[in-house]
């Protein structure tokens, strides 16, 4: 008996639920406190995967079968690093200062 292709886009959408579910889960249970708006990303993903099946609308953000934008799944990398303890705080560098070479600028 020959079985049936897999559904690539129900299954790139069940992969996405289960990484927003997982990064949440991990979250809260290290105690990381993610921000309100790390919260309401997670929620409003969720929310358009369920409604549409992908939570991008413009094409050109994101692949045909892929259920996160390109930006939404860098994202969600992010925010399950910050849960699991592996991101560490931003760390600006000061301006370089440049050395007038002599040429009047």
């Amino acid at each position: 008996m020959k079985r049936k292709a897999p559904d690539l886009k129900a299954q790139a959408k069940r992969a996405a639920l289960n990484a927003l579910k997982r990064a949440r889960r991990t979250a809260d249970k290290a105690g990381v406190e993610l921000s309100e708006w790390e919260g309401e990303f997670l929620g409003s993903v969720e929310d358009r995967l369920k409604t549409y099946g992908r939570a991008f609308g413009d094409p050109e953000k994101g692949a045909a079968g892929q259920a996160l934008s390109a930006l939404q799944t860098v994202k969600l990398k992010e925010i399950t690093a910050k849960a699991k303890g592996e991101k560490k705080p931003m760390q600006r560098k000061p301006f370089r200062r440049r050395s007038s070479g002599g040429d009047g600028e």
